[in-house]
């Protein structure tokens, strides 16, 4: 009689799971305005001060911070922004400065328009202002020198104008991990597929899944279902590994006379890293590798993969860009019972609401079945997490939640 095959402890996989690295990253120059969404493959160094020399920071008038006292100023010149300016600020003398122009040899502050009344070529102090005000130092953005964005930071709008600043053309980012999803079984439908039995139902694993990887910055990869056989597995499962860099699959993994997946797995050549985790739901989750290239297969029900995908298949992104996707963890006080139901790691669907900067969650309309209850995530859902040692929770206390 073949022995019953130990389950893992979650943290146990997890371990692991932050264990793995991706030894040959892939990497491209990519045009900056082409970037946004995209990982940055190295540090964006500053290579001169910003600004360089003292610059206005408004319109007004460069003075000598000793001559407000004086209460009138001569103004000797205009000095709109880029001009290349050579005259000098003298005792008595102003120069009209605008915003972003250098600021005059001799100046050290800069009085606002606002603050003075115009007299012909001369100008009234009417409010005086603090030594160097208005003035942007040298340096007051960055220095030479400076890492300005690390490496590993996803492309915003902010970064591009920073990289813009800097005259960076083409960035060198990451190539964004590519995702194989494959959802196995023969019962399953396709998007405008027509049911022809009552034994079909409709996949939906595939296109959650491939929301997922599109959010966090993967390139999903769209293929056909299997042949819900060893052949058809084997063919489907190579020809995914060949063209991507993670293969996800939903269903197969179980016990069952149809569940190929598992076998496949090395049949591939690939090392089993784990197989079998407690916890609730998805106990039944294998996570493999072959050089850079990883096999994650996941239960069939939708909510099972959907938890999983949020658990497992985001850190192993992260590895492709050595990025931290681990979803974020709060505390939130319990607004009704929490009743555990097993002795693993449970992963429960919640709402939680953010109230006077704490979070508390609830379970209304939350159903209580089998692992296929995908509707459960819907609205302000998030994931109460209780450990295997955790016991029901009482109106009040404090649990973990993960925030989605």
């Amino acid at each position: 009689m073949a022995q019953k095959r130990k389950m893992m402890h979650y943290d146990e996989s997890m371990t692991i799971l932050e264990g793995v690295t991706v030894e040959k990253p892939r990497t491209h120059y990519r045009y900056l305005t082409e970037t946004p969404g995209f990982v940055l493959a190295d540090n964006i160094v500053a290579d001169s001060n910003m600004p360089e020399f003292p610059t206005s920071g408004m319109d007004g008038y460069a003075v000598r911070y000793a001559d407000l006292m004086l209460g009138r100023l001569r103004v000797t010149g205009d000095n709109p922004a880029g001009s290349d300016l050579k005259d000098i600020v003298r005792p008595g003398e102003c120069i009209k400065t605008f915003t972003g122009s250098l600021m005059p040899e001799g100046s050290d502050t800069l009085i606002p328009i606002e603050n003075v009344t115009v007299e012909g070529e001369e100008i009234i102090i009417d409010e005086p202002v603090p030594l160097g005000y208005a003035v942007r130092p040298v340096g007051e953005a960055y220095s030479q020198g400076d890492i300005l964005i690390p490496r590993s930071t996803e492309i915003g709008f902010a970064e591009i104008g920073v990289m813009a600043g800097l005259n960076i053309e083409k960035p060198m980012v990451f190539d964004k991990p590519v995702v194989a999803v494959l959802s196995t079984g023969s019962e399953l439908l396709q998007l405008g597929e027509e049911q022809t039995s009552d034994a079909q139902i409709r996949s939906t694993n595939n296109y959650t899944i491939e929301a997922i990887v599109n959010r966090y910055g993967g390139e999903a990869l769209r293929l056909e279902s299997p042949r819900d056989d060893h052949e058809g597995t084997l063919q489907a499962m190579a020809d995914a590994v060949e063209q991507s860099d993670i293969v996800v699959t939903t269903g197969g993994v179980s016990v069952g006379d149809y569940d190929f997946v598992k076998d496949v797995i090395g049949e591939l050549g690939f090392e089993v890293l784990f197989r079998g985790v407690r916890i609730k739901p998805g106990q039944h989750i294998v996570l493999a590798r072959k050089g850079d290239k990883f096999i994650l297969a996941l239960p069939g029900f939708a909510y099972s993969s959907t938890v999983t995908s949020l658990l497992y298949l985001l850190p192993l992104m992260g590895k492709f860009t050595y990025r931290d996707l681990h979803l974020p963890v709060v505390k939130a006080v319990l607004r009704e019972p929490f009743t555990k139901r097993a002795k693993k790691a449970e992963f429960t669907a919640c709402n939680v609401a953010l109230e006077d900067g704490r979070y508390s969650v609830d379970f209304h309309d939350k159903k209580v079945g089998t692992s296929a209850i995908l509707t459960n995530m819907l609205g302000g859902s998030a994931l109460l997490y209780t450990t295997e040692n955790d016991t029901s929770k009482e109106t009040g206390e404090e649990v973990n939640v993960i925030l989605y």
